[in-house]
């Protein structure tokens, strides 16, 4: 894999429960504790609800790391289907030798092993993972085990770890005496981006690596396929596909190329592609100037020159005499010619016509000259 590639230790990223990698910090550190504190103080019933993925089973991990010494753990995968099959599975892990099968019998044992278990300075811890599945029956055998008590002290310590709709069994009327007896309930929700962030920071430090490990586009487009909210599952499993994907093109860091490869795998590319994109124009940006820029770089030049030039033909001109300026000669373009033409003709055929009224007049006055004709024509 991955690790030697990037100086790592170990994988960081495995859904796996694991211990070391418990991000002990924000709501999760506040679960812990506060779960910690329960069991410490022999409290009895501890519930934690989440989404698939949230770090529920991560979370018991760390709780059986933290009580390794000094309790009797019975761990079940999922719950039993009946209150009779939980009692016999316990007195199982227990070591008990059982005279009779039926219930009040095997709780009776149960008790006296129980005690036996705290006067040593133990402590039984039973977790059940799935609980949501619980039935009604199972629901009420996990009551009466929590009844099992020696004045405030529960003689057993039992963690139902289970997803959000474990609630809704708990908030049906008829569950009111086992919800009564809960002593700490808590939800593990989803990170948020910030949280997320740590997170990410967190399992690479602990496998031995640095943050830079990946770039900034590498940063930015996990925190953009992620979302606002996302739980360790998924977060998890991105960033492993993200190295993988840097590991298989020998680069050293996972940047946005990666992030996006390993998010179409996911579904969850689609907003990681608007942020691509971005870039890339951002890049073209970048590399082409703009017309401002030309403008600003060439027209200093420019006008430097021209002022170069302009005080060298003065200094030219102070030492040649004067010279008469000859005005070049009108000339008349073609478009202007052929405008004339028409009010030419005009003109013409009107002293044409004015020439032949007057000889017209003339003939008829009866005048003996064109002169004469004339002044009596003008009133002279």
């Amino acid at each position: 894999m991955y690790t030697k590639h990037f100086g790592l230790n170990m994988l960081p990223f495995e859904n796996v429960p694991d211990p070391k990698f418990f991000f002990d910090q924000g709501e999760h550190a506040r679960i812990h504790n506060h779960i910690k504190d329960s069991l410490d103080a022999g409290r009895g019933l501890t519930v934690v609800t989440g989404p698939i993925g949230s770090g529920k089973t991560t979370l018991s991990q760390m709780i059986i790391a933290d009580f390794s010494d000094v309790i009797k753990l019975i761990w079940m995968a999922e719950p039993p289907d009946t209150s009779i099959d939980l009692f016999l599975y316990i007195a199982q892990e227990l070591g008990i030798t059982l005279v009779s099968a039926e219930r009040t019998f095997v709780i009776r044992d149960i008790r006296d092993a129980l005690l036996k278990i705290n006067s040593a300075g133990s402590k039984c811890l039973v977790i059940i993972d799935e609980s949501h599945l619980m039935s009604d029956d199972t629901v009420n055998g996990i009551r009466l085990l929590n009844n099992l008590e020696v004045g405030s002290i529960k003689l057993i310590q039992v963690l139902l770890l289970g997803q959000e709709e474990i609630m809704e069994i708990i908030k049906r009327p008829e569950m009111e005496p086992f919800k009564q007896r809960i002593a700490t309930l808590e939800n593990m929700g989803r990170m948020n981006s910030e949280r997320i962030s740590q997170y990410v920071t967190h399992r690479i430090q602990i496998a031995g690596g640095e943050p830079s490990l990946l770039t900034e586009t590498g940063w930015e487009s996990l925190m953009i396929a992620l979302g606002k909210e996302n739980i360790p599952r998924v977060i998890n499993s991105l960033c492993d596909r993200s190295f993988t994907a840097a590991f298989e093109k020998e680069k050293a860091e996972v940047d946005v190329d990666d992030v996006y490869e390993a998010a179409q795998g996911m579904g969850l590319q689609k907003e990681v592609f608007f942020y691509k994109m971005s870039l890339k124009q951002r890049g073209k940006e970048k590399q082409a100037p703009s017309a401002g820029e030309d403008v600003s770089t060439t027209e200093p030049e420019t006008s430097s020159k021209v002022r170069v030039a302009d005080s060298a033909d003065m200094q030219q001109n102070k030492q040649k005499p004067a010279q008469t300026h000859q005005w070049p000669q009108k000339t008349v373009m073609p478009e202007t010619e052929k405008s004339l033409k028409v009010p030419a003709s005009i003109l013409s055929f009107s002293i044409g016509t004015l020439i032949f009224s007057v000889f017209f007049y003339c003939g008829k006055s009866g005048s003996s000259s064109v002169v004469g004709c004339l002044m009596e024509l003008l009133g002279l």
